[in-house]
């Protein structure tokens, strides 16, 4: 939850002064730890030890792949590892200096040698093998020959894979190997040049960068959730939350290749209702009918400026799926409305009827004048759906990352009547009960709530209520793990200072107890295709404890459900399905692809490929569409639903396609076994 608090700085910032120069980094951290040690919900107490946590982060951050820096920087590094809080104690602001000047020579001894390399062959004869490596066995160059010869390999490697790329018959590729490579190579280096001169000459330069990066080290120390923003990242922040904009609905960033990368599609945008689009999905060119944008050495900035244009309302993007698959899809700005998010009620049809309503996040519309959000979405879906007489409804929280927790208390009121719904602590304390105080409930028939692994925040704030409540059976895998809650602080009155999105308050359930760092556990747990993946808040460095607090209104809970009886049948369901089997199998296989390192092979083209088309078909195998698996429920619209799809082609098609998919779902599908369970067993 984001909360903007237009504070005094009377109510958090001490008046301070700077010891030696009356600079504006040593303004920005000096008045990050006042605002730190105020608001924090649990400030790290300046010692040695939170020293040595921010020096971690902070050369993380500078060099997350170990790309640059030496051992003997390191070395010269471990100097500050314990004098960071003695730096910040004292505004001591000198020590920024020696990383920003490394940091630049490393770029610039990285961008000289790719120089040199367009000059010099390159070695695709077998005696360079390759590997797969996971981020955790990275390590530094020993010395400048050892980077000089992992940037020779990285750059070879990215060569053949560039021409297998563009050209998928080896034997073609061999008989013109030299012109072929020439090409690439001058390609491949430049882009590699591209993405360093970017770091150097980008607003600020590598000084930004560096200092940034140490702020973001000192924020992020207190924990994951808390970050720091100069005036333009908050401006770029707080766009990308609101909705009431015409766009596409993509934001985009750039990878490590220096490619410009999908890194979320917007719930309720063009994008989003095309269905095509997915994170990580690479964007090579868009067209605007006249001119094509091919996407090569650019910034991710020049990306946002383009496809914001005005007269950009319809542009075709040239894109590369995950399995290298590329399609062309032509796409529409379309005025992203919270009020019109993509939520939509559908009936399972069985014995009985079922309701089904996926929830993408828990929006809300505080700029519009009649400040609907998802609360008043669903209660307009649950009315339709409850006059087709359903006798239990199925609501899924997978991937909701969560959104505004003023939604998740009003949800969960919809379906209680009256009584509290979560605890809030503030960082003194002083314990808040957040209440339901509307008598009766909206809905009242059994629920089934699927969740998993990215069920985040808000979504575990509903789920936990719901479960406490023993209003739902919650169904999937253990959620994420936030129970906290953030605002945005300017550090200053001079906002040129920048701000920061700190966490303030922790949130509890109502029976005292906390899924922080834990995640909501599901009554009914299925197989998990991210199961053992580090992907929970408790995997963060410095997540916040699991703690509990005092209970000073309790909630009456609804009769207990059947739970024992419920997940044995569920159990003994799962453990014979060809599907959920499948899921284990390809869990295993994406955790070997992602945390374990791969098998070693010559850098040769041949031998390249092959381990290209052996990735590319685990990849498959674990992203392999639905479009051939039975239908396994039958879904339809509601009666309203459908008589507005009459006079829209267009949705209706899309329309379509989801019932498709959602009926080939095996999670939707257990669920509603669970529901038919549930419901029959009371």
């Amino acid at each position: 939850m984001i909360r903007i608090l237009l504070f005094s700085l009377f109510f958090f910032v001490s008046y301070f002064g700077f010891g030696q120069k009356d600079t504006l980094f040593c303004k920005q951290v000096t008045a990050l730890k006042s605002v730190i040690e105020t608001n924090h919900f649990y400030p790290k107490t300046l010692n040695d030890s939170t020293s040595k946590s921010i020096y971690k982060l902070f050369i993380k951050a500078l060099d997350t792949d170990k790309d640059y820096f030496l051992k003997s920087d390191i070395s010269n590094f471990n100097t500050d590892a314990l004098l960071f809080d003695n730096y910040i104690e004292e505004a001591n602001c000198e020590f920024i200096d020696k990383y920003i000047s490394v940091l630049k020579q490393k770029i610039e001894l990285s961008i000289s040698k790719l120089e040199t390399l367009k000059t010099k062959s390159l070695d695709y004869s077998g005696t360079v093998t390759l590997q797969h490596t996971p981020e955790k066995f990275y390590t530094y160059y020993k010395d400048e020959a050892a980077l000089e010869k992992g940037l020779r390999k990285r750059i070879s490697y990215r060569i053949i894979v560039k021409l297998i790329d563009e050209n998928t018959d080896i034997a073609i590729i061999k008989s013109n190997f030299t012109t072929l490579e020439k090409e690439a190579k001058q390609i491949v280096i430049e882009n590699e040049i591209c993405l360093l001169n970017e770091l150097i000459n980008k607003d600020g330069g590598i000084s930004r960068v560096v200092k940034s990066a140490f702020l973001n080290a000192y924020v992020k120390v207190n924990d994951p959730n808390s970050t720091f923003f100069n005036s333009t990242e908050k401006l770029t922040y707080q766009n990308r939350l609101s909705k009431n904009q015409m766009s596409f609905g993509i934001i985009t960033s750039k990878n490590d290749n220096g490619e410009i990368a999908i890194a979320q599609v917007i719930p309720g945008s063009a994008a989003f209702d095309n269905g095509k689009f997915e994170k990580d999905d690479i964007i090579q060119s868009i067209s605007n009918g006249q001119s094509v944008f091919t996407i090569h050495c650019v910034s991710n900035g020049e990306i946002e400026l383009y496809l914001n244009k005005e007269e950009h309302k319809t542009l075709t993007f040239s894109i590369k799926k995950k399995n290298g698959m590329l399609l062309d899809i032509k796409l529409t700005k379309s005025n992203i409305k919270v009020e019109d998010n993509a939520i939509r009620g559908y009936i399972i049809k069985d014995q009985s009827n079922y309701g089904y309503i996926k929830i993408p996040s828990f929006y809300t519309n505080s700029e519009s004048l009649n400040g609907r959000g998802l609360t008043a979405d669903i209660a307009k879906e649950l009315y339709k759906l409850q006059k087709e007489n359903i006798q239990g409804l199925i609501i899924d929280l997978r991937f909701n990352g969560g959104g505004s927790l003023q939604e998740a208390i009003e949800l969960s009121g919809m379906f209680i009547d009256r009584g509290p719904v979560s605890i809030i602590q503030s960082k003194e304390g002083e314990n808040y009960t957040i209440r339901d105080n509307k008598r009766g409930s909206f809905y009242s028939k059994p629920m089934v709530i699927l969740v998993n692994d990215y069920s985040a925040s808000a979504s575990e704030f509903f789920s936990a209520a719901m479960q406490d409540y023993n209003r739902a059976i919650i169904v999937g895998a253990t959620t994420y793990g936030k129970s906290s809650a953030q605002t945005i602080l300017p550090l200053y009155k001079d906002k040129n200072l920048g701000f920061t999105k700190l966490t303030i308050e922790a949130f509890y359930r109502v029976t005292g107890k906390s899924h922080q760092a834990i995640g909501v556990i599901p009554d009914i747990k299925l197989p998990s295709l991210y199961n053992k993946f580090a992907t929970a808040e408790s995997n963060k460095p410095h997540a916040l404890p699991n703690t509990s607090t005092n209970v000073t209104l309790k909630h009456l809970p609804f009769p207990e459900l059947n739970r024992k009886a419920i997940s044995a049948k569920s159990k003994a369901r799962v453990v014979n399905d060809k599907s959920f089997k499948k899921v284990l199998e390809i869990n295993k296989a994406f955790y070997n692809l992602v945390y374990k390192k791969g098998e070693k092979y010559k850098l040769t083209l041949e031998s390249v490929s092959e381990e290209k088309k052996r990735r590319t078909a685990t990849l498959d195998f674990i992203f392999n569409d639905n479009e051939q698996e039975p239908l396994l429920l039958k879904i339809t619209n509601t009666i309203s639903t459908t008589e507005l799809l009459e006079y829209n082609t267009e949705d209706k098609d899309h329309n379509n396609s989801i019932i498709k998919s959602l009926a080939q779902d095996i999670y939707i599908n257990e669920a509603q076994q669970v529901l038919k369970d549930l419901t029959t067993s009371n």
